[in-house]
């Protein structure tokens, strides 16, 4: 989403063409004056909030929101875009950015954020952050993704887990295996035994973001959190072309063995959808999946088992949905703002919001007695991760590095999946100039 020079000109222009409009209205006929009447009760603020919660949970969880703010006696205006998994949003966005007429708030994640903030659209909510201490309830690295120039100019939602790792106790049970495997090599062979009981032992989505979600498991299972961040946040060209990603790719490629060979181009859904079915063994995934096995009335420790994928159980990778908020010139309309980046942080929606969601909320400390025992194994993660240096951003979800350099290197990872010839030497270097490329 960066915005090349003609974009942002053409955002100044929009927004000062409407400016000029506006002074060069004729003033007002002097008219006679009316009768004195009762002053009339202030009007409502609207809040125009652009997002793409379009699923059950999702759309009743803003529906939560909203009702949180016209509490406080504001207007909302659902402005929700479907499809692409917020791609189809962004485009609808940049149009209306463009025209000069952001809404008040969109849902927007990751280096994004920032790239918004450097076109000067975006304002600071620093006065809701400091009287609510946003500083304190939220860990460092993610109250940094929230904020440019040191300001906050976004209001975090939730947090997804994505190092995920899912099981159907059944298929385990049957193949032998026992717990849930710690290390990639307790994984491999827990694997050979569930494809001999006749199972499939890794289900597996073949497209783009579902091979770059496994794959960003498997280096900081490989690596540990330090070298993820190296090669993946700093995108150092030493660690990309390291033994250690060697070992990544080589691992990454061996469970290639493990998938079925109807995996190509399967919605993730219908994936885990195999592992409930009890065909397959595991999935790897991000906590979104759990809402498919709770939809089909299963519960964690019975229908199905989580854990921390292999080798990551101290460490965390976050994907953080967020809302930025536009600059608005009318003070009704800032107090507006504020009342919605308050109600986004309250207890009371972030438990209603990340029980719909399967996420957890993003506050430290959230009393989290109400959610289920995954739920509550990633609260606790995310506490002890954000302490030890172990909480990542997730670069397979936008968190991690700009957008065209993560859909570059989610490319190249891609190609290696899928063509067998591509040797792991070449794809190191093709992720080190991915990363490397303007």
């Amino acid at each position: 989403m960066k915005f090349p020079v003609t974009l942002g000109a053409a955002l100044v222009a929009a927004m000062l063409a409407t400016a000029c409009g506006k002074k060069e209205e004729a003033a007002p006929v002097a008219a006679t004056p009316a009768p004195a009447a009762a002053p009339a009760a202030a009007p409502q603020q609207t809040v125009e909030v652009l997002h793409y919660w379009t699923s059950g949970g999702e759309a009743k969880s803003a529906a939560e929101l909203k009702a949180m703010l016209e509490a406080k006696g504001h207007l909302w205006k659902d402005f929700a875009v479907a499809g692409g998994g917020g791609e189809n949003a962004m485009t609808v966005l940049k149009s209306r950015a463009v025209s000069g007429n952001p809404p008040t708030a969109a849902q927007v994640k990751g280096p994004a954020i920032q790239e918004w903030a450097n076109e000067g659209m975006l304002t600071s909510i620093d006065s809701v952050a400091r009287a609510e201490k946003w500083d304190e309830l939220l860990p460092k690295v993610v109250a940094d993704v929230m904020k440019s120039k040191g300001s906050y100019v976004a209001a975090p939602v939730n947090v997804h887990r994505v190092n995920w790792m899912w099981a159907n106790p059944e298929v385990l049970k049957k193949a032998g295996v026992e717990g849930m495997p710690k290390t990639w090599d307790e994984f491999f062979v827990a694997a050979d035994k569930i494809k001999k009981s006749g199972n499939v032992a890794l289900a597996h989505g073949g497209q783009n973001w579902q091979d770059f979600t496994v794959f960003e498991s498997v280096v900081l299972g490989v690596g540990g959190p330090q070298f993820y961040t190296d090669a993946f946040v700093k995108l150092d060209p030493a660690a990309l072309t390291s033994p250690t990603m060697t070992k990544a790719f080589t691992t990454f490629r061996k469970l290639k063995g493990y998938t079925d060979a109807a995996s190509t181009g399967r919605d993730w859904n219908m994936t885990t959808a195999t592992v409930i079915q009890g065909k397959a063994g595991f999935q790897f995934m991000g906590d979104w999946a759990k809402g498919e096995f709770t939809a089909a009335g299963q519960k964690p420790g019975e229908g199905f088992l989580c854990a921390a994928a292999p080798g990551t159980a101290n460490a965390y990778t976050f994907n953080v949905d967020s809302f930025i908020m536009f600059k608005l010139k009318d003070e009704a309309a800032q107090k507006a703002q504020g009342d919605l980046a308050s109600a986004i942080l309250s207890t009371e929606f972030q438990e209603v919001f990340n029980q719909n969601k399967g996420s957890i909320p993003v506050r430290l400390g959230h009393d989290m007695s109400k959610f289920d025992d995954c739920a509550q194994l990633s609260a606790k993660d995310f506490v002890a991760t954000a302490q030890s240096g172990g909480l990542v951003p997730s670069i397979a979800h936008g968190m991690a590095v700009e957008p065209a350099k993560q859909g570059a290197i989610q490319d190249v990872v891609t190609q290696f999946w899928n063509d067998d010839k591509l040797s792991v030497a070449d794809a190191q270097k093709r992720i080190a100039q991915a990363a490397a490329a303007k």
